[in-house]
């Protein structure tokens, strides 16, 4: 019924593949081999994905490689259709998933900014910016945490507050992107952004 729908047997093997397999990179002959189709119907598939952009391409050793694309629009609905696995956020930004409290809760966080795939609408590469002094270790469980909750890898910063507040007085790029785009606030102790 899947193939019925999504047009081609071939195109839905490697949805499969790709989702399932987040953050790793094939290349055609491996794909070929790991769905068990035609290489030409492989290639014709694979370009037609990379103009949607579901998938992306690197070449390195002489070889193409192809991944999933985490922040392609509707990747978390293809995700919850075709991964193995169960997946908590079916569609981002739809409901509270709970993993705000998370980065709240962390120790020495001052200032808590989502944006990127965290935000609908916004088209930052930072999804989520912390500014103060957080264990890295506790920070990396933290992450790890919502990134399974999100079912995709984040882009995050961290910050001192010193670090952030020279950034945003003399109007840093960085945080100017960030600030001029669509964002979030889940923490902010100090008030600092109301005082800009």
């Amino acid at each position: 019924m899947i193939d019925a729908l999504f047009g081609s047997k071939t195109r839905v093997k490697l949805l499969h593949l790709f989702l399932n397999n987040p953050g790793k990179a094939f290349y055609v002959r491996e794909i070929t081999r790991l769905i068990d189709e035609q290489i030409n119907s492989v290639r014709r598939e694979l370009s037609n994905m990379l103009e949607v952009g579901i998938i992306t391409s690197d070449s390195a050793d002489n070889k193409l490689y192809y991944e999933i694309n985490q922040r392609y629009e509707y990747y978390v609905p293809f995700r919850a259709i075709f991964a193995d696995e169960h997946i908590e956020a079916a569609v981002a930004n739809t409901k509270d998933t709970g993993w705000s409290d998370l980065v709240r809760d962390l120790t020495g966080v001052r200032l808590a900014i989502t944006a990127g795939v965290l935000v609908k609408g916004s088209a930052s590469s930072v999804d989520l910016l912390l500014v103060g002094d957080v264990p890295a270790v506790k920070l990396k469980n933290t992450i790890k945490q919502i990134e399974k909750i999100e079912a995709r890898e984040l882009n995050y910063s961290l910050l001192s507050y010193d670090e952030f507040y020279y950034r945003l007085s003399v109007r840093d790029k960085f945080i100017t992107e960030i600030l001029n785009g669509k964002y979030a606030v889940l923490a902010d102790t100090d008030n600092i952004l109301k005082m800009q």
